[in-house]
């Protein structure tokens, strides 16, 4: 099984013959590079060209965050497997705007359905849940009849304002109160931790783009313009439901977290090293996890779940077969 390699340190990370190796604090070490799927750099590392061509040719994708754990960007190998009859599908289904919006609605339907299945599981374990319930699916009615994308995004925001405003309600967790959505930098710790895991999962969808002939810059729900990838955002909103606000409510209700673990600096809040490689550990698991999928009759991981959605997807394209998007039946 392949996995994510995380340097929180400083160091230097060189190769060494057929393998990786990492110098820091705590001396050297080597790191086999035969399952890595991809590196998560948090620290400042230090590299070579040398490194970067031997990354390259092993396909290992290097995800670079800031001092606060804020995503900077992604080194991307070569596309070994972009093809351009895809590359060309993606963009005909862009420029049409009735099959754009198809897709787009399709995103967003389905991280509606995966919130939804959120409530649903806490509010069968008592949870006071019923009423952003209500105002969910009064609001998802009228996804079938916009006809734009930013209606549609828009309808999704006040959607997760609502999912959001429940949170203090699932957590009851003095230490951890919503408030409201900030970002950059985010007000709260729980804020915080949305952002930081938010990003994780787009790194990880990228990940598993990588593996695909989809092209990454080329989105729907989020439109495709000079940022550097957008399909992987698509993609995230119908798993962050069930992969991070899940993990989050996991670790609060566990007290894996708490206020402590966070710091206040003048550009904002966030993890220290200690809860960010908890969390990073976490994640790791989450991806891991293994669910009955309804389908496949079998276990399936969620990495896994991801890299199947990337598939349909591009049925879709082909005109194979009418992209639904996953929902989980827990």
């Amino acid at each position: 099984m392949q996995r994510t390699v995380v340097l929180l340190s400083d160091g230097e990370l060189h190769r060494e013959g057929n393998t990786l190796s990492f110098k820091g604090p705590g001396g050297k070490r080597f790191v086999p590079v035969e399952n890595i799927h991809d590196i998560l750099v948090f620290g400042e590392v230090q590299f070579n060209k040398r490194l970067l061509e031997f990354l390259s040719q092993k396909e290992i994708l290097l995800h670079y965050f800031n001092h606060y754990g804020y995503y900077m960007g992604t080194i991307y190998p070569r596309e070994h497997n972009n093809s351009g009859y895809m590359i060309l599908k993606q963009a005909e289904y862009y420029l049409d705007e009735e099959r754009r919006l198809v897709l787009a609605r399709s995103f967003v339907n389905g991280a509606v359905q995966n919130i939804r299945r959120v409530l649903l599981y806490y509010k069968n374990r008592g949870k006071k849940v019923e009423h952003a319930m209500e105002q969910i699916d009064q609001l998802s009615a009228e996804l079938v009849i916009l006809d734009s994308i930013p209606t549609l995004m828009s309808l999704e925001g006040k959607i997760r304002e609502i999912y959001y405003s429940s949170f203090d309600t699932i957590l009851e967790n003095s230490e951890f109160i919503f408030e409201r959505r900030s970002r950059r930098p985010p007000h709260n710790e729980l804020n915080a931790l949305i952002s930081f895991c938010n990003t994780l999962l787009y790194t990880a969808v990228l990940g598993e783009i990588y593996k695909t002939h989809l092209d990454p810059r080329i989105g729907y729900l989020h439109a495709t313009n000079f940022r550097r990838f957008t399909l992987n955002l698509d993609i995230a909103e119908i798993f962050k439901p069930i992969i991070v606000d899940r993990l989050i409510f996991n670790m609060i209700g566990k007290r894996m977290l708490q206020k402590k673990h966070f710091s206040q600096e003048t550009e904002g809040l966030y993890l220290k090293d200690t809860a960010r490689r908890r969390v990073l550990e976490e994640f790791e698991n989450r991806l891991r996890t293994t669910i009955r999928h309804p389908r496949l009759k079998r276990n399936v991981s969620y990495r896994r779940l991801i890299r199947m959605e990337l598939y349909k997807l591009e049925k879709h394209l082909m005109g194979e077969t009418e992209y639904t998007p996953f929902v989980a039946k827990w």
